[in-house]
């Protein structure tokens, strides 16, 4: 296992610790995050997975292969992180009588995010399609 590896698990073993302290703050909530949770679960499993799978399906006929991998990482990062921000998005729960909900630019925050992962997937993608394509021979004079 590389040092890169140790070190990204490392790091999001201390988020998720974090997210547990967090959380045990919120503990007259914990019936509403839980359904929340599942809730998540269930649209990932009926909506997301099946949606993905045939979309990869799809792209197996008509996408070029070296193609193929990059686009299920973007939607495998694109489509939760999606479902996630819907509620955000959608500005469910806002009120009128309390403006401190839902006060940031979450829409340019998801538009930053999908941006980057597209611009990961061109990058990716474009260095693939060199190493299927082999070296460019250099001019003739």
């Amino acid at each position: 296992m590389s040092a890169g590896r140790v070190v990204l698990g490392l790091a999001g073993a201390a988020l998720v610790g974090w997210g547990l302290v967090l959380l045990a703050g919120l503990s007259g909530q914990l019936l509403e995050i839980a359904a929340w949770l599942a809730g998540g679960i269930v649209v990932h499993d009926a909506l997301l997975a099946p949606l993905v799978l045939l979309l990869g399906a799809l792209a197996a006929r008509r996408v070029p292969s070296w193609l193929r991998p990059p686009l299920v990482r973007l939607l495998v990062v694109l489509g939760p992180l999606t479902l996630v921000a819907v509620p955000v998005l959608g500005r469910f729960g806002a009120r009128a009588d309390n403006p401190t909900l839902l006060d940031r630019p979450y829409l340019a925050g998801w538009l930053v995010v999908a941006a980057l992962a597209v611009l990961g997937t061109a990058l990716d993608a474009a260095r693939r399609r060199r190493a299927v394509a082999g070296p460019v021979p250099p001019p003739t004079p």
